[in-house]
Protein backbone atom coordinates (compact mmCIF):
# COMPACT_ATOMS: atom_id res chain seq x y z
CA UNK A 1 0.00 0.00 0.00
CA UNK A 2 1.40 3.39 -1.03
CA UNK A 3 0.32 7.00 -0.55
CA UNK A 4 -0.59 8.50 -3.92
CA UNK A 5 -2.45 11.69 -3.02
CA UNK A 6 -2.74 14.21 -0.18
CA UNK A 7 -5.54 16.76 -0.14
CA UNK A 8 -5.77 19.74 2.22
CA UNK A 9 -8.75 21.89 3.16
CA UNK A 10 -8.83 25.04 5.30
CA UNK A 11 -11.89 25.57 7.47
CA UNK A 12 -12.78 28.60 9.59
CA UNK A 13 -14.36 27.67 12.92
CA UNK A 14 -16.16 30.61 14.60
CA UNK A 15 -16.74 30.05 18.32
CA UNK A 16 -20.29 30.25 19.61
CA UNK A 17 -19.14 33.04 21.93
CA UNK A 18 -15.84 34.78 22.77
CA UNK A 19 -13.59 32.71 25.00
CA UNK A 20 -11.07 33.98 27.55
CA UNK A 21 -8.24 32.06 29.17
CA UNK A 22 -4.95 32.67 30.94
CA UNK A 23 -6.71 34.92 33.40
CA UNK A 24 -8.45 36.82 30.63
CA UNK A 25 -5.28 38.02 28.90
CA UNK A 26 -6.00 35.85 25.82
CA UNK A 27 -9.25 36.18 23.87
CA UNK A 28 -10.44 33.89 21.07
CA UNK A 29 -13.37 34.23 18.68
CA UNK A 30 -12.45 31.97 15.72
CA UNK A 31 -10.14 29.03 15.00
CA UNK A 32 -8.32 28.14 11.78
CA UNK A 33 -8.50 24.41 11.10
CA UNK A 34 -6.75 22.25 8.49
CA UNK A 35 -8.34 18.98 7.38
CA UNK A 36 -6.19 16.44 5.55
CA UNK A 37 -7.12 13.37 3.50
CA UNK A 38 -4.45 10.86 2.50
CA UNK A 39 -5.37 8.52 -0.37
CA UNK A 40 -3.62 5.28 -1.30
CA UNK A 41 -3.19 3.13 -4.38
CA UNK A 42 -5.42 0.48 -2.78
CA UNK A 43 -8.38 2.81 -2.42
CA UNK A 44 -8.10 3.24 1.35
CA UNK A 45 -8.17 6.86 2.60
CA UNK A 46 -7.47 8.40 5.97
CA UNK A 47 -8.43 11.69 7.59
CA UNK A 48 -6.70 13.95 10.09
CA UNK A 49 -7.17 17.45 11.47
CA UNK A 50 -4.81 20.07 12.83
CA UNK A 51 -6.25 23.11 14.57
CA UNK A 52 -4.15 25.34 16.85
CA UNK A 53 -6.06 27.33 19.45
CA UNK A 54 -5.60 30.64 17.66
CA UNK A 55 -2.13 32.14 17.24
CA UNK A 56 -1.41 33.39 20.78
CA UNK A 57 -1.88 30.21 22.82
CA UNK A 58 1.09 28.14 21.60
CA UNK A 59 3.92 28.52 19.03
CA UNK A 60 1.59 27.20 16.32
CA UNK A 61 -0.78 28.69 13.75
CA UNK A 62 -3.08 27.42 11.03
CA UNK A 63 -1.18 28.78 8.05
CA UNK A 64 1.94 27.15 9.44
CA UNK A 65 0.30 23.72 9.23
CA UNK A 66 -0.56 24.16 5.58
CA UNK A 67 2.85 25.57 4.67
CA UNK A 68 4.51 22.65 6.46
CA UNK A 69 2.34 20.06 4.73
CA UNK A 70 3.29 21.60 1.38
CA UNK A 71 6.92 20.84 2.27
CA UNK A 72 6.26 17.34 3.60
CA UNK A 73 3.63 15.93 1.25
CA UNK A 74 5.88 15.29 -1.78
CA UNK A 75 8.21 13.23 0.42
CA UNK A 76 5.34 11.05 1.66
CA UNK A 77 4.07 10.13 -1.80
CA UNK A 78 4.99 6.50 -2.41
CA UNK A 79 5.42 5.68 1.30
CA UNK A 80 3.42 3.02 3.13
CA UNK A 81 1.06 4.91 5.50
CA UNK A 82 0.79 1.88 7.80
CA UNK A 83 4.41 2.34 8.87
CA UNK A 84 3.86 5.19 11.31
CA UNK A 85 7.37 5.26 12.76
CA UNK A 86 8.92 5.38 9.29
CA UNK A 87 6.52 8.15 8.22
CA UNK A 88 7.49 10.19 11.26
CA UNK A 89 11.20 9.71 10.60
CA UNK A 90 10.72 11.00 7.04
CA UNK A 91 8.86 14.06 8.34
CA UNK A 92 11.40 14.77 11.08
CA UNK A 93 14.31 14.58 8.65
CA UNK A 94 12.60 16.87 6.16
CA UNK A 95 11.26 19.37 8.72
CA UNK A 96 12.93 19.28 12.15
CA UNK A 97 10.63 20.41 14.94
CA UNK A 98 7.18 21.84 14.12
CA UNK A 99 5.32 18.85 15.61
CA UNK A 100 1.93 20.55 15.21
CA UNK A 101 2.45 20.53 11.42
CA UNK A 102 2.81 16.74 11.38
CA UNK A 103 -0.10 15.75 13.59
CA UNK A 104 -2.89 15.67 10.98
CA UNK A 105 -0.71 13.65 8.58
CA UNK A 106 0.18 11.17 11.33
CA UNK A 107 -3.47 10.75 12.37
CA UNK A 108 -4.55 10.20 8.76
CA UNK A 109 -1.94 7.45 8.44
CA UNK A 110 -3.24 5.75 11.60
CA UNK A 111 -6.78 5.98 10.18
CA UNK A 112 -5.59 4.14 7.06
CA UNK A 113 -3.70 1.53 9.08
CA UNK A 114 -6.75 0.78 11.25
CA UNK A 115 -9.04 0.54 8.21
CA UNK A 116 -6.58 -1.80 6.50
CA UNK A 117 -6.53 -3.97 9.63
CA UNK A 118 -10.36 -3.84 9.84
CA UNK A 119 -10.17 -2.47 13.39
CA UNK A 120 -11.41 0.62 15.19
CA UNK A 121 -8.46 2.93 15.75
CA UNK A 122 -8.42 2.41 19.53
CA UNK A 123 -7.96 -1.33 19.00
CA UNK A 124 -4.90 -0.73 16.84
CA UNK A 125 -3.48 1.79 19.32
CA UNK A 126 -3.65 -0.69 22.20
CA UNK A 127 -7.04 -1.94 23.30
CA UNK A 128 -10.45 -0.48 24.01
CA UNK A 129 -11.04 0.07 27.71
CA UNK A 130 -14.65 -0.81 28.61
CA UNK A 131 -15.80 2.47 30.16
CA UNK A 132 -16.65 5.67 28.25
CA UNK A 133 -14.26 8.56 28.85
CA UNK A 134 -15.51 11.65 30.79
CA UNK A 135 -15.48 14.93 28.89
CA UNK A 136 -13.97 17.88 30.76
CA UNK A 137 -15.79 21.16 30.34
CA UNK A 138 -13.81 24.32 29.65
CA UNK A 139 -15.07 27.20 31.78
CA UNK A 140 -13.91 30.61 30.58
CA UNK A 141 -12.52 33.18 33.01
CA UNK A 142 -15.25 35.34 34.56
CA UNK A 143 -16.63 36.48 37.90
CA UNK A 144 -16.97 33.72 40.53
CA UNK A 145 -20.73 33.52 39.97
CA UNK A 146 -20.41 33.58 36.17
CA UNK A 147 -18.01 30.65 36.35
CA UNK A 148 -20.25 28.71 38.72
CA UNK A 149 -23.20 29.33 36.40
CA UNK A 150 -21.14 27.98 33.49
CA UNK A 151 -20.25 24.88 35.49
CA UNK A 152 -23.96 24.36 36.09
CA UNK A 153 -24.66 24.69 32.36
CA UNK A 154 -22.19 21.89 31.70
CA UNK A 155 -23.66 19.82 34.52
CA UNK A 156 -27.00 20.01 32.73
CA UNK A 157 -25.25 18.44 29.71
CA UNK A 158 -24.00 15.56 31.83
CA UNK A 159 -20.45 16.77 32.52
CA UNK A 160 -18.77 15.70 35.75
CA UNK A 161 -15.26 17.05 35.07
CA UNK A 162 -14.67 20.80 34.84
CA UNK A 163 -11.58 22.76 33.82
CA UNK A 164 -12.01 26.25 35.27
CA UNK A 165 -9.81 29.03 33.89
CA UNK A 166 -8.17 31.21 36.54
CA UNK A 167 -5.06 33.37 36.65
CA UNK A 168 -6.40 36.92 36.43
CA UNK A 169 -5.66 38.36 39.86
CA UNK A 170 -4.59 36.81 43.16
CA UNK A 171 -7.55 38.05 45.20
CA UNK A 172 -10.11 37.35 42.46
CA UNK A 173 -8.68 33.90 41.86
CA UNK A 174 -8.96 33.00 45.54
CA UNK A 175 -12.62 34.07 45.43
CA UNK A 176 -13.26 32.09 42.25
CA UNK A 177 -11.62 28.93 43.56
CA UNK A 178 -13.29 29.10 46.98
CA UNK A 179 -16.76 29.49 45.48
CA UNK A 180 -16.27 26.71 42.94
CA UNK A 181 -14.77 24.36 45.52
CA UNK A 182 -17.58 25.03 47.96
CA UNK A 183 -20.09 24.01 45.29
CA UNK A 184 -18.28 20.93 44.04
CA UNK A 185 -20.54 17.88 44.04
CA UNK A 186 -19.77 14.35 45.14
CA UNK A 187 -18.16 12.38 42.31
CA UNK A 188 -17.27 15.58 40.47
CA UNK A 189 -13.81 16.90 39.52
CA UNK A 190 -13.17 20.64 39.35
CA UNK A 191 -9.58 21.56 38.56
CA UNK A 192 -8.08 25.00 38.11
CA UNK A 193 -6.29 25.82 34.87
CA UNK A 194 -4.01 28.86 34.98
CA UNK A 195 -2.68 28.56 31.41
CA UNK A 196 0.72 29.95 32.48
CA UNK A 197 -0.70 33.25 33.79
CA UNK A 198 0.78 33.32 37.33
CA UNK A 199 4.25 34.31 38.39
CA UNK A 200 5.68 31.86 40.96
CA UNK A 201 4.92 34.32 43.77
CA UNK A 202 1.27 34.53 42.70
CA UNK A 203 0.96 30.77 42.30
CA UNK A 204 2.40 30.11 45.76
CA UNK A 205 0.13 32.74 47.33
CA UNK A 206 -3.09 31.42 45.78
CA UNK A 207 -2.31 27.72 46.22
CA UNK A 208 -1.46 28.23 49.89
CA UNK A 209 -4.53 30.42 50.53
CA UNK A 210 -7.25 27.95 49.50
CA UNK A 211 -8.20 24.80 51.36
CA UNK A 212 -10.30 21.71 50.95
CA UNK A 213 -9.63 21.16 47.24
CA UNK A 214 -9.89 17.64 45.86
CA UNK A 215 -8.12 18.16 42.53
CA UNK A 216 -5.13 19.98 41.06
CA UNK A 217 -3.81 23.22 39.55
CA UNK A 218 -2.87 23.03 35.88
CA UNK A 219 0.10 24.90 34.36
CA UNK A 220 0.35 27.54 37.10
CA UNK A 221 3.40 29.22 35.53
CA UNK A 222 5.10 29.64 32.17
CA UNK A 223 8.06 27.27 32.46
CA UNK A 224 8.88 23.92 34.03
CA UNK A 225 11.57 25.67 36.10
CA UNK A 226 8.96 28.01 37.59
CA UNK A 227 6.53 25.15 38.21
CA UNK A 228 9.30 23.22 39.98
CA UNK A 229 9.81 26.21 42.27
CA UNK A 230 6.09 26.32 43.04
CA UNK A 231 6.07 22.55 43.58
CA UNK A 232 8.61 22.89 46.39
CA UNK A 233 6.51 25.45 48.27
CA UNK A 234 2.97 24.12 47.86
CA UNK A 235 1.11 20.90 48.62
CA UNK A 236 -1.66 20.58 46.03
CA UNK A 237 -1.12 18.30 43.02
CA UNK A 238 0.05 20.10 39.88
CA UNK A 239 -0.73 19.39 36.23
CA UNK A 240 1.46 20.32 33.28
CA UNK A 241 -0.19 21.24 29.99
CA UNK A 242 1.57 23.80 27.80
CA UNK A 243 4.93 22.77 29.28
CA UNK A 244 4.74 19.28 27.77
CA UNK A 245 5.96 19.30 24.17
CA UNK A 246 8.13 16.22 23.83
CA UNK A 247 9.29 13.03 25.52
CA UNK A 248 12.22 14.79 27.20
CA UNK A 249 9.79 17.16 28.93
CA UNK A 250 7.82 14.23 30.31
CA UNK A 251 10.97 12.49 31.56
CA UNK A 252 11.96 15.65 33.42
CA UNK A 253 8.47 16.11 34.88
CA UNK A 254 8.58 12.58 36.29
CA UNK A 255 12.24 12.55 37.34
CA UNK A 256 12.06 15.87 39.20
CA UNK A 257 8.59 15.32 40.68
CA UNK A 258 7.26 18.49 39.03
CA UNK A 259 3.70 17.28 38.44
CA UNK A 260 1.31 14.42 39.10
CA UNK A 261 -0.93 15.11 36.08
CA UNK A 262 -0.10 15.86 32.44
CA UNK A 263 -2.28 17.03 29.60
CA UNK A 264 -1.33 15.25 26.38
CA UNK A 265 -2.57 17.45 23.55
CA UNK A 266 -2.24 15.37 20.40
CA UNK A 267 -1.70 18.26 17.98
CA UNK A 268 0.90 19.89 20.22
CA UNK A 269 3.02 16.74 20.63
CA UNK A 270 2.91 15.84 16.93
CA UNK A 271 0.22 13.19 16.52
CA UNK A 272 -0.76 9.76 17.77
CA UNK A 273 2.64 8.15 17.23
CA UNK A 274 4.31 10.49 19.71
CA UNK A 275 1.29 10.62 22.01
CA UNK A 276 1.40 6.84 22.34
CA UNK A 277 5.00 7.00 23.63
CA UNK A 278 3.99 9.59 26.22
CA UNK A 279 1.01 7.47 27.26
CA UNK A 280 3.14 4.41 27.82
CA UNK A 281 5.66 6.34 29.94
CA UNK A 282 2.84 7.72 32.10
CA UNK A 283 1.35 4.25 32.56
CA UNK A 284 4.76 2.93 33.60
CA UNK A 285 5.45 5.72 36.11
CA UNK A 286 2.02 6.41 37.63
CA UNK A 287 1.31 9.80 36.04
CA UNK A 288 -2.35 10.75 35.56
CA UNK A 289 -3.37 11.97 32.10
CA UNK A 290 -5.87 14.22 30.39
CA UNK A 291 -6.18 13.68 26.62
CA UNK A 292 -7.12 16.57 24.36
CA UNK A 293 -6.39 18.32 21.13
CA UNK A 294 -5.66 22.01 20.75
CA UNK A 295 -8.87 22.66 18.83
CA UNK A 296 -10.92 21.45 15.90
CA UNK A 297 -14.11 19.70 14.89
CA UNK A 298 -15.61 16.28 15.52
CA UNK A 299 -12.78 14.83 13.40
CA UNK A 300 -10.24 15.93 15.99
CA UNK A 301 -12.48 14.96 18.90
CA UNK A 302 -12.93 11.45 17.52
CA UNK A 303 -9.18 10.89 17.35
CA UNK A 304 -8.91 12.08 20.96
CA UNK A 305 -11.67 9.67 22.03
CA UNK A 306 -9.98 6.70 20.38
CA UNK A 307 -6.66 7.47 22.03
CA UNK A 308 -8.16 8.17 25.45
CA UNK A 309 -10.12 4.94 25.41
CA UNK A 310 -6.87 2.96 25.32
CA UNK A 311 -6.00 4.29 28.80
CA UNK A 312 -7.31 2.58 31.99
CA UNK A 313 -9.74 4.77 33.93
CA UNK A 314 -7.52 5.49 36.97
CA UNK A 315 -4.91 7.00 34.65
CA UNK A 316 -7.23 9.01 32.39
CA UNK A 317 -9.22 11.77 34.08
CA UNK A 318 -10.95 12.93 30.93
CA UNK A 319 -10.89 14.45 27.48
CA UNK A 320 -12.01 17.80 26.12
CA UNK A 321 -14.51 18.42 23.33
CA UNK A 322 -13.95 21.39 21.07
CA UNK A 323 -16.90 20.57 18.79
CA UNK A 324 -19.38 22.01 21.28
CA UNK A 325 -17.54 25.35 21.27
CA UNK A 326 -17.44 25.92 17.50
CA UNK A 327 -20.34 26.74 15.21
CA UNK A 328 -19.26 24.60 12.22
CA UNK A 329 -19.73 20.83 11.97
CA UNK A 330 -18.24 19.24 8.82
CA UNK A 331 -19.56 15.76 9.68
CA UNK A 332 -23.12 16.14 11.00
CA UNK A 333 -24.28 13.13 12.96
CA UNK A 334 -20.96 11.34 12.59
CA UNK A 335 -18.06 10.64 14.88
CA UNK A 336 -17.93 10.87 18.63
CA UNK A 337 -20.63 12.89 20.43
CA UNK A 338 -21.43 13.79 24.01
CA UNK A 339 -23.53 11.11 25.69
CA UNK A 340 -24.19 11.90 29.36
CA UNK A 341 -20.92 13.82 29.62
CA UNK A 342 -18.78 11.08 28.08
CA UNK A 343 -17.21 9.98 24.81
CA UNK A 344 -17.17 6.42 23.46
CA UNK A 345 -14.94 5.83 20.44
CA UNK A 346 -16.91 4.64 17.37
CA UNK A 347 -17.04 0.92 16.59
CA UNK A 348 -16.39 1.54 12.89
CA UNK A 349 -13.04 0.63 11.38
CA UNK A 350 -10.40 3.35 11.49
CA UNK A 351 -11.17 6.76 12.91
CA UNK A 352 -14.87 6.23 12.28
CA UNK A 353 -15.63 9.70 10.96
CA UNK A 354 -15.20 11.42 7.60
CA UNK A 355 -16.25 14.98 6.76
CA UNK A 356 -18.99 15.64 4.25
CA UNK A 357 -17.08 16.88 1.21
CA UNK A 358 -19.85 19.29 0.21
CA UNK A 359 -19.18 21.15 3.46
CA UNK A 360 -15.46 21.44 2.66
CA UNK A 361 -15.27 22.19 -1.06
CA UNK A 362 -16.26 25.83 -0.58
CA UNK A 363 -13.47 26.48 1.90
CA UNK A 364 -10.76 29.01 0.91
CA UNK A 365 -8.08 26.41 0.18
CA UNK A 366 -8.16 23.03 -1.49
CA UNK A 367 -4.68 21.93 -2.50
CA UNK A 368 -4.03 18.54 -4.03
CA UNK A 369 -0.61 16.89 -4.17
CA UNK A 370 -0.40 13.89 -6.45
CA UNK A 371 2.17 11.24 -7.23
Amino acid sequence: MKINQITVWQLDLPLHKPYWLSGGRLKFEQLDSTLVRIDTDEGVSGWGEGCPWGVTYLPAFGKGIRAGIEELAPLLIGKDPRQADSINRVMDLALPGHPYVKSALDIACWDIAAKAAALPLCELLGAREPDPVPIASSVSTGTPQEMLDEVQRFRDLGYRVHSCKVGADVHQDIERINLLAANERAGEIIFYDVNRAWLPREAITVMNSVSGLTSWFEQPCETLDEIAQVRRQTSYPIGVDEGLHCFDDLVRIQRDGIAEVVNIKINRVGGLTRARRLRDFCLATGITMLIMDTGGTVVSDTGVAHFAQTIPAPFCQGVWSCQEMVSVDPAPGRGVRNVDGCFSAPDLNGLGVEPELSLLEGSPLSNRLNS
